[in-house]
């Protein structure tokens, strides 16, 4: 008598693990081949060079200009996303305070400077949306405290 194998689970095995892998390979490579983050172009970097002169010249600290062009690409990233929605002003409402958590945070009056570097990455960026920024910054009360 002879013993017939109908469904040896090795084989199937071996061949679900080619399959998952050949699968693997092809997402990896796509992934791989599709990869565009952190692309330097000639516009990112003449933008990341004027930012860099324009906060040397009002005297604040300018990062790299490889720091300015991963962070900033060519659109200004985050800074340029809708800076006077709701989100971004209750952000920027919760920095300007005296630093306490719970009932003894306070508003306080903060530097005329404070927001002098975003306004000017906005000025190179996203010009478009400086005015509404501008606005937001006109309605603080802003004093020379630093």
């Amino acid at each position: 008598m002879s013993v017939v194998t109908v469904n040896d689970p090795h084989r199937e095995r071996r061949i679900t693990y080619w399959v998952l892998g050949i699968i693997f390979l092809l997402m990896a490579g796509t992934g791989v081949a599709i990869f565009h983050t952190n692309k330097e172009s000639d516009e990112s970097l003449d933008k990341a060079a004027q930012l860099s002169a324009a906060l040397a010249s009002a005297g604040i600290r300018a990062p790299s200009t490889n720091q300015i062009v991963g962070v900033l690409g060519n659109d200004g990233g985050a800074v340029c996303a809708d800076p006077a929605s709701a989100l971004n002003k209750g952000i920027l409402y919760g920095q300007l305070t005296n630093g306490a958590a719970g009932p003894g945070q306070r508003p306080v009056i903060a530097d005329n400077n404070v927001l002098h570097g975003q306004l000017l990455i906005m000025k190179i960026y996203c010009p478009d949306q400086l005015a509404k920024l501008q606005e937001i910054a006109d309605d603080l009360k802003l004093a020379d405290v630093a």
